[in-house]
């Protein structure tokens, strides 16, 4: 398994491309961005001899992801014995590119794809601070904001933990790719911009409670 350098990660022969493998990239930066700008993951591993993908919330934390489960998850336990080999991916759609030609329609994107052997946390001050990286992930400051879990929500939840080593992210970004001999053809081409927006926070409905919207909404990442 490759491992994390100053400046990057390590290609290998999972994270390598075998198409447009210029648009891989592995540096901290980028990697770590689109991970952050995130909400659900894909964790992908095998059940039965069978591959299974479900999406489920995680947070990043250095170079480690916390991934959120329950303790009666089928991923959960296979992470409790031993750890369980992984392929988690997350994917932000940026653009519709439309071509002229059917051929060369594609989207604009950015996405990363981590391998590796997810553990269960089991250490009690380490699965509480990554479930408050979980709900501060989706919104900053939120986990302040909150009552704390109680022994049964706890004794129901579960988080696994993958360390970023074998990592690459991918990214396609301007206009559509055309052949010039399509070029004067009566077809628009162009990109359609695909935007990700919060709209007004609705106050839950709780009788006899007026609680001022908090500080930290709207929330600051866009």
């Amino acid at each position: 398994m490759a491992t994390a350098s100053p400046a990057g990660y390590t290609a290998t022969d999972r994270t390598t491309p075998t198409r447009s493998k210029e648009r891989a990239a592995y540096d901290h930066e980028t990697v770590h961005a689109i991970l952050d700008q995130g909400y659900v993951c894909h964790l992908g591993f095998i059940r039965d001899g069978a591959p299974v993908v479900l999406p489920t919330l995680y947070a990043r934390c250095g170079r480690r992801l916390y991934v959120h489960g329950s303790t009666g998850s089928r991923p959960l336990r296979g992470a409790a014995a031993g750890g369980l080999a992984v392929c988690l991916t997350v994917t932000h759609v940026d653009g519709l590119v439309l071509a002229k030609s059917a051929f060369h329609h594609s989207i604009n994107y950015r996405s990363v794809v981590v391998h590796g052997t997810a553990h269960q946390v089991t250490d009690p001050a380490e699965r509480s601070a990554a479930l408050d990286a979980i709900v501060d992930h989706a919104l900053p400051g939120r986990s302040a904001d909150t009552r704390r879990p109680n022994a049964k929500e706890l004794a129901s939840t579960a988080v696994m933990s993958l360390d970023l080593h074998e990592v690459s992210a991918k990214v396609r970004t301007g206009g559509p790719n055309e052949e010039p001999e399509d070029l004067r053809l009566p077809h628009w081409s162009g990109v359609i911009p695909v935007v990700t927006s919060y709209g007004t926070p609705e106050r839950a409905e709780i009788p006899g409670q007026d609680v001022p919207l908090p500080g930290y909404l709207p929330p600051r990442r866009k």
